[in-house]
């Protein structure tokens, strides 16, 4: 049984994390979780998005989870998308290329192509 302090500590936590997946304000991170991307290792891809703004202090990222990104062989994978619409699709991501991402990327707006699989501009 865990104290009411233990509680009150969980649930700010859960808060917390629920606050970063649901913030309107810029990127918007999709990481596919279709069967495929589970099987190929998107959860800790996910978790390493959600720790990452979470030690940085990243307030203006949308962290989720998606179904099938209809590109099997290339997951795990990651949309991001930015203030303006642009897109980004990474591929066969690693948990050392999402810190790449995050630093590169969601900091310093500047995009690594060498895991991109596709860009699109929404209309």
């Amino acid at each position: 049984m865990k104290t009411l302090a233990e509680l009150k500590k969980l649930r700010d936590e859960s808060l917390k994390k629920m606050t970063m997946r649901y913030t309107k304000d810029g990127f918007r991170v999709q990481v596919g979780m279709g069967t495929c991307g589970i099987a190929s290792g998107a959860r800790p891809i996910l978790n390493e998005f959600l720790e990452q703004a979470n030690l940085r202090e990243l307030k203006n990222m949308t962290i989720t989870q998606v179904g099938c990104m209809g590109e099997c062989a290339y997951e795990p994978m990651a949309e991001i998308i930015d203030e303006s619409g642009q897109s980004y699709v990474y591929c066969s991501l690693t948990i050392p290329i999402v810190r790449e991402i995050i630093e590169k990327h969601i900091i310093n707006h500047q995009p690594v192509t060498r895991y991109l699989l596709s860009t699109r501009k929404d209309k």
